[in-house]
């Protein structure tokens, strides 16, 4: 059944008449699934206790005033990056567990919400974060799986602009409340952005960030053996999120900076590495 999916996916991208009619057909799916979404958030957003978000609200202000590095798992990046992170507030994502055993940095906080990079690094992570309250996994993980207790579940709104991926149309929005809603921007980056934001971390760099995707090439540092067909698209879209992030920071006083050694990511400042582990907030 999902190779012959697989085969009519392939045939309606061949055809623009036959995308259209595919997005047109799949629309009010995800119109009924995002109405979901926001009433629901509008709920936690009045006040509402829902036990399977909660233990996000304990991180809310929890990093007032200070900083942190988001580490993403671009070609780019180095081990010898990651062991000067040790005295750092870090978040990291997806793979980065695999490199575990070639460094002894730990990130602060682990971030994934990709069902398929979840699939291939269930066990990994099992593993690795057995009994730890560090790990922040997407609802749309724990509708498809079990996920220990420990790990503390967020709500991603992955519906309201995934329908439009059909028609090359990218937007994103930026939530400032992470317990009500987290907007999907095509990254996990982009959730952990949102993430860092409501723990109250006023100057956020990224590293590994490199947004540079073509097919047939080694993309990351490191895979979690989830395939993406159409990673070749990915800066297209990503840009138009890191660009919503950006507006957001400035209006709120927050510096985002890139760290990444090279990449197309160029609508934050950049900084080496090195300078900022110099600087303090």
């Amino acid at each position: 059944m999902g190779k012959f999916r697989d085969k009519l996916v392939e045939i309606k991208h061949n055809s623009r008449f036959l995308t259209w009619m595919w997005y047109l057909g799949r629309q009010p799916l995800f119109i009924f699934r995002e109405q979901k979404i926001k009433a629901a958030a509008k709920k936690r957003a009045a006040g509402y206790e829902d036990d399977r978000y909660l233990s996000i609200k304990k991180y809310k202000g929890l990093h007032k005033g200070e900083r942190c590095f988001i580490v993403a798992t671009g070609p780019s990046l180095r081990l010898s990056d990651l062991d000067m992170l040790n005295n750092e507030y870090t978040f990291g994502m997806n793979a980065i567990p695999l490199l575990f055993d070639q460094t002894e940095w730990r990130p602060t906080y682990y971030g994934i919400q990709d069902f398929r990079a979840y699939e291939k690094m269930e066990g990994i992570l099992n593993i690795a974060y057995k009994e730890a309250d560090n790990v922040f996994v997407a609802d749309v993980i724990a509708n498809r799986f079990t996920v220990p207790s420990n790990f503390n579940i967020f709500p991603h709104d992955l519906a309201y602009n995934f329908n439009q991926l059909e028609i090359e149309k990218y937007f994103a929005k930026f939530s400032g409340d992470c317990y009500s809603i987290i907007y999907d921007g095509y990254t996990i980056t982009y959730s952990l952005i949102q993430l860092a934001i409501y723990m109250g971390f006023s100057e956020l760099y990224l590293l590994g960030v490199d947004c540079n995707y073509k097919k047939g090439e080694k993309n990351h540092i490191v895979e979690t053996g989830a395939v993406d067909k159409n990673e070749d698209k990915n800066y297209e879209k990503m840009i138009v999120a890191y660009k919503e992030a950006k507006k957001y920071a400035d209006e709120h006083d927050i510096k985002i900076i890139n760290c990444t050694r090279g990449g197309m990511l160029d609508i934050y400042p950049r900084m080496p590495l090195e300078e900022a582990l110099k600087e303090k907030v």
